[in-house]
């Protein structure tokens, strides 16, 4: 974990960058999740969180289905267009948790960096 700068983790995955000695684009975002592995940049990101509110937004929900919590009934496009994901409603409600709390927590860094540069 020391090549690593942890932006946001939360039950359902986490949000890093690569360190910038290990030749990789350290501006993209590692999105791991579900097994899976997605390098964003920032504008994907923004993207993916759009995605992924559209599906919330769009979602009919089974009120009689037994089995809800499980079902992999939700299908949510990526900002990669040949990459979607079938997903649970909790899973859906968790990851736009993890990509909301990356967002927010990069603004937050870019703002923070921008101000230390205007006092020096």
């Amino acid at each position: 974990m020391n090549d690593i700068d942890t932006i946001y983790y939360n039950d359902f995955g986490i949000a890093f960058q690569w360190k910038k000695n290990l030749g990789k684009d350290f501006k993209k975002v590692q999105l791991v999740f579900k097994d899976t592995g997605m390098y964003l940049t920032p504008n994907e990101l923004v993207c993916f969180s759009s995605k992924v509110n559209d599906t919330l937004d769009d979602l009919c929900v089974c009120y009689d289905c037994q089995n809800k919590e499980n079902c992999r009934s939700y299908l949510l496009q990526t900002p990669l267009g040949q990459l979607s994901f079938a997903m649970t409603y909790p899973e859906l409600e968790k990851i736009k948790d993890l990509i909301s709390g990356t967002i927010f927590q990069l603004r937050l860094d870019n703002f923070l960096e921008n101000e230390a540069i205007d006092l020096s």
